[in-house]
C-alpha cells in the first residue's frame, strides 16, 4: 500500500468499489446538458448551433482534465486526482444556475474538468487492479456510470414544471462536495507506473503513439464518445419538437437511452463469457446504426423511445472493450497512453454534438442532422472489423 496515501479505508471499500461510487455523480454530470438544453436554450434565448457550444465547452474542458490527469496521477496517485475531480464537479454543477450565458459557460467548463480528471483516472484505477477480468471490470465501473446517466432525467422532470432546475443543480453541487470529502479518507494504492518511470521511458510512448494500433484506438475514442454524446445530448430536444406539447415526458427520454446502455453493461460480462470482446463490439456498432437510422425516421414519441433504446444497448459494451483493447495492448504504458485517448475522446464529445447543432441550425432540421451520429457508428463498424487478433483484451 502507499504511504503518501494517508487515511483509513473501510473493509468494504475496495479500490474498484471506490471507482465504482465515483461513476454515479460522474454519469449523470456527463448527461446533464442533455435534457437540460431546452431549459437553457429558453433561459439564455439560443439557437441548435449556439446550444451545441455548451458541449463543447464541456468537453474541451475535459479534454483538459485529462491531460492533467495524466501528469497528476503517477505523481499524486488515484486518490488525490478522484478528489480534485470532484471537487471541480461539485463547483460547475452549482454555480450553473446563478449567472448569465458566458458565467454558465464557465460552470460547463469547471465541472467538464472534473469529469476530464475522473473518468481516465477511474478507469484506469480499475483496470490496475482487474488485470485478469479488465473488460469485465470495465464494464461493471460503465455501469454504474449508467445509473447516474438514467437517473439524470428522471431527477429533473419533476423540476422542469416551474422552472426549477436550480434547486437540482444546486443539491447536485452538495452531494458531490459530500462525495468528495468522503473519498478524501479513502486509502487506495499507487498506480502501476513510477513518476520515475514515466520521465524515463516518455521517448518510447510517442512513439506508440504513432503505432497503426494506438492510431486506431484513438479513432474509436474520438468516434464513440462523439456519437454517443450526440445521441444522449439531443435526444431530448429532437423528442420535445416532436411531440410538441407542454408535457415532460420528453425529458425522460433520455433515460430510456441510458437505461438500455445500463442493462447491455449488466449483461455485458455474462456474453463475454460466451463470444469474444470483438465480435460483441461489431454487432453492437450495427445494432446501434440501425437504431440512429430509426431514430431519423422517427414520427412519434414512441419510436423515439423504441429507437433509443436500441442504440443504447448496441453502445453498451462499446467504450469498456475499447478500454480494455488499450490496456491489453500497451500494458503499464496505457497509463500514459491512455491520457492521450481520454483526450481524444473529450475532442470527440466536443466536436460531433456541436456539429449536430450547427447542421441543424443551418438545414432548419435537428431530425436530419441526427444522420451525423449515424455516420459516426458506421465508422467505428468498419474500425471494429479489422484483424484485432494481437490486441483481444483479457478479461
Amino acid at each position: 500500500m502507499n504511504s503518501g496515501e494517508t487515511g483509513v479505508r473501510p473493509q468494504f471499500l475496495t479500490p474498484t468499489g471506490v471507482a465504482d461510487i465515483a461513476f454515479v455523480p460522474t454519469g449523470i454530470l456527463t448527461i446533464l446538458l442533455g435534457p437540460l438544453l431546452p431549459s437553457l436554450e429558453a433561459r439564455w434565448s439560443l439557437n441548435d448551433a449556439q446550444a451545441g457550444e455548451l458541449f463543447s465547452s464541456q468537453f474541451l474542458a475535459s479534454t483538459v482534465g485529462v491531460a492533467v490527469s495524466g501528469m497528476l496521477v503517477p505523481r499524486f496517485g488515484y486518490r488525490f486526482v478522484l478528489v480534485l475531480g470532484l471537487a471541480c464537479m461539485a463547483l460547475g454543477v452549482g454555480t450553473l444556475p446563478l449567472g448569465p450565458w458566458a458565467f454558465g459557460m464557465a460552470s460547463v467548463a469547471c465541472f467538464g474538468t472534473g469529469l476530464g480528471l475522473v473518468i481516465p483516472t477511474a478507469n484506469l484505477l480499475v483496470a490496475d487492479e482487474n488485470p485478469q477480468r479488465k473488460a469485465s471490470a470495465l464494464s461493471l465501473l460503465n455501469f454504474f456510470w449508467s445509473v447516474g446517466a438514467v437517473a439524470c432525467p428522471f431527477l429533473l422532470a419533476p423540476f422542469q414544471q416551474g422552472d426549477h432546475t436550480s434547486t437540482l443543480l444546486l443539491a447536485l453541487g452538495v452531494a458531490i462536495a459530500v462525495l468528495a470529502l468522503f473519498l478524501a479518507s479513502i486509502t487506495l494504492p499507487q498506480p502501476l507506473e513510477s513518476a520515475q518511470a514515466v520521465t524515463a521511458s516518455r521517448p518510447s510512448v510517442l512513439s506508440l503513439v504513432r503505432s497503426q494500433a494506438a492510431i486506431l484506438l484513438g479513432a474509436l475514442f474520438f468516434l464513440y464518445v462523439g456519437t454517443e454524446s450526440a445521441v444522449g445530448g439531443w435526444l431530448a430536444s429532437y423528442a420535445k419538437r416532436i411531440t410538441n406539447s407542454s408535457g415532460t415526458m420528453w425529458v425522460a427520454t433520455p433515460s430510456f437511452f441510458y437505461g438500455a446502455l445500463l442493462v447491455g453493461r449488466a449483461a455485458a460480462p455474462m456474453i463475454l463469457r460466451r463470444i469474444s470482446d470483438l465480435n460483441l463490439a461489431r454487432v453492437g456498432l450495427a445494432t446501434a446504426l440501425l437504431g440512429v437510422v430509426a431514430l431519423v425516421a422517427s414520427q412519434s414519441l414512441a419510436a423515439v423511445v423504441g429507437s433509443a433504446i436500441v442504440i443504447g444497448l448496441g453502445f453498451s459494451a462499446i467504450y469498456p472493450i475499447t478500454i480494455a483493447l488499450l490496456s491489453h495492448k500497451f500494458g503499464p504504458a496505457a497509463a500514459r497512453l491512455g491520457s492521450v485517448m481520454f483526450a481524444l475522446a473529450g475532442f470527440g464529445g466536443a466536436f460531433v454534438p456541436w456539429l449536430v447543432g450547427v447542421f441543424s441550425t443551418g438545414m432548419s432540421s435537428l431530425q436530419l442532422a441526427l444522420t451525423v451520429p449515424a455516420a459516426g457508428c458506421a465508422a467505428m463498424l468498419a474500425i471494429y472489423l479489422r484483424n484485432w487478433q494481437d490486441t483481444v483484451a483479457a478479461r
